[in-house]
This record gives C-alpha cells, structure tokens and sequence, in this order.
C-alpha cells in the first residue's frame, strides 16, 4: 500500500491551503497518521500527528494555532488545513502512517509541494 498526498501548490503570505492523504488502497487502520515538511537543502521534520483512534493533534510548536490536522471521512485518510502561512513554511509535504505494533512511521507519501510567495 501507498499514500497518495493532495492539496499543495502556490499561495501568498497569510493564504490558506488543505492537504489530504490516503492509502491507494484499502488497508487495515493505522495507528496514527502524520505529516512532515521538507525544505530545499534541510532535513525532513516533524509538523503534526494525530492517532486514527481519537483525540486531539500533535504538532510542532512553530504551526500551533495555524495548522489543524484532522481524520477524514474515510478510513486512514487524513487532512492538514494550513491557515495563516508563512514564507518559511515553504517546504514539500510528506505524509505518513504507523501501524499497530510499530515504534515509528513506515509508509510515505511522495511528498507534495507548498510554495508561500511574501
């Protein structure tokens, strides 16, 4: 299975964009899903998960009151509603999904690009 992410393209400082994420096919339900930004010439870091059972999302401090992440309608499907961005949060988009009884995310989306022009 592969995650397929949507959603990511141009905008100006202080736009708005919603990324999605699901399996390419149907699949057991993951334990928790998430998302991380990678900027040119910079690792791959954290931005926010969220667990496929319930509850509240996690996120990096610098997105807190800006990005919101969220469980779809269908199973193993997630969204990252990006409010308020910034120059900086240029960057490609990966998603990702852990399973039960793994330690760490192991399936990757293939990344989608943000653009924020000032």
């Amino acid at each position: 299975v592969q995650l397929q992410a949507s959603g990511g393209g141009l905008v100006q400082a202080g736009g708005s964009l919603r990324l999605s994420c699901a399996p390419s096919r149907r699949t057991d339900r993951f334990l928790r899903m998430g998302w991380f930004q990678q900027a040119p010439g910079k690792e791959r870091e954290f931005v926010a998960s969220i667990s496929m059972s319930g509850g509240s999302g996690e996120y990096v401090d610098s997105v807190k009151g800006r990005f919101t992440i969220s469980r779809g309608n269908d199973q193993n499907t997630v969204i990252l509603q990006m409010d308020k961005l910034r120059v900086e949060d240029t960057a490609a988009y990966f998603c990702a999904a852990r399973r039960f009884g793994r330690s760490k995310f192991e399936l990757w989306g293939q990344g989608t690009l943000v653009t924020v022009s000032s």
